[in-house]
């Protein structure tokens, strides 16, 4: 018999929750408090997700049930098993990882940003390789791409990127990427055919919702337009609408040159400033938090976590997980599912195993 899925999810607790959202949610004054009403609509929208997959759960068991049972009679319903058992599996793996996805902004839109390390030449190409194989991965998982700045490379690759991934769990999925990239390959840019080592750094954002307030004073902003760089196409213009915003205080810098209206451009650099001042803002937060408890943790950004080896042998190794492949160019084309599911996992265990420890 194939497996049920029956205990997976208490559907009747689901059930009960839900309808005490849907009463709260209905009250007269439910938007007295914004913030609060946010966050019962986003727990209402997380239990109908739970509902829905279980209800696909149960169907595609039922289905495979039946299979088995036309098998039995004789029946050769093989082709359509094993068409059933990946589908049953696909569904399973997403809730596995909506599971390990619980933050509070995992499941927001994403914003990257992706700059070469030192290097020249050599590291802008790989930081541009970078971008092409997130572009590739956010297209096969049929997210929304929206490439806000670019800045080239002196003679090839760039020198920054800055893209605006949309689609649910983008923010969660790509945290599990951000750190140092590091490749190794033969240089295409070196007469002497030498070997070389290139790095180059991703850094994520959760785009923040409209309803999430930062303090931002105009006088601690400085704000200047330029013409876009580069020869325009696809993603940049060439038109003086570029705007580059820099916030006094933090020295933070963000630009943006995709939009012809210098309006649109000062929104996006806007929305940018956000989610970064925001997350500097938990850093501190958490600085102060492992400073109380004399805990001390490696920095996320500017520890390497990956390496993609093409020579002397082709390898693309997870320093974090161990997780290794050897088929190189398949991962440069944006599928690194299996990365980003490794690393969740064992992030969830390592959450597990704290947990279990302090309870002890």
């Amino acid at each position: 018999m194939p497996p049920t899925c029956g205990g997976v999810f208490d559907e009747a607790r689901l059930q009960r929750e839900l309808s005490e959202l849907e009463a709260q949610a209905g009250a007269p004054d439910f938007w007295k408090d914004q913030a609060q009403a946010q966050r019962i609509l986003q727990k209402r929208r997380r239990i109908e997700d739970d509902l829905n997959l279980a209800t696909t759960l149960r169907r595609l068991t039922d289905d495979l049930g039946v299979l088995y049972e036309w098998m039995r009679q004789g029946e050769d319903v093989s082709a359509d098993i094993e068409r059933a058992i990946a589908s049953l599996a696909s569904e399973v793996e997403a809730g596995e990882i909506r599971t390990m996805l619980s933050g509070e902004m995992d499941r927001k839109n994403a914003i990257i940003t992706i700059h070469p390390g030192a290097g020249g030449t050599e590291s802008q190409d790989w930081a541009e390789m970078l971008l092409r194989m997130y572009l590739r991965w956010a297209e096969r998982k049929g997210f929304k791409r929206e490439v806000v700045d670019t800045q080239p490379g002196d003679e090839a690759g760039i020198k920054s990127a800055t893209v605006v991934v949309s689609g649910d769990y983008a923010y969660g999925l790509l945290s599990a990427e951000a750190g140092v990239h590091r490749l190794v390959r033969i240089s295409p840019f070196d007469q002497a055919a030498r070997r070389h080592t290139s790095f180059a750094s991703l850094y994520v954002w959760p785009e923040l919702p409209d309803d999430v307030e930062i303090e931002i004073d105009e006088k601690d902003l400085r704000i200047d337009t330029f013409r876009s760089s580069g020869a325009g196409g696809q993603h940049v213009n060439v038109t003086d609408s570029a705007v580059r915003i820099t916030h006094l205080p933090t020295g933070i810098v963000v630009s943006c040159q995709n939009e012809r209206s210098q309006h649109k451009n000062r929104a996006a650099a806007m929305k940018v400033l956000k989610a970064r001042l925001y997350d500097l803002k938990l850093k501190e937060q958490q600085e102060k938090l492992e400073q109380i408890g004399g805990e001390k943790k490696d920095i996320a950004f500017g520890s390497q976590i990956r390496s993609y080896v093409l020579h002397p042998y082709r390898m693309v190794k997870d320093h974090r997980t161990k997780y290794q492949t050897s088929d190189v160019d398949r991962v440069l084309d944006g599928d690194i599912d299996a990365f980003i599911k490794t690393f969740l996992m064992k992030r969830a265990l390592g959450k597990l195993e704290t947990t279990i420890d302090n309870d002890v």
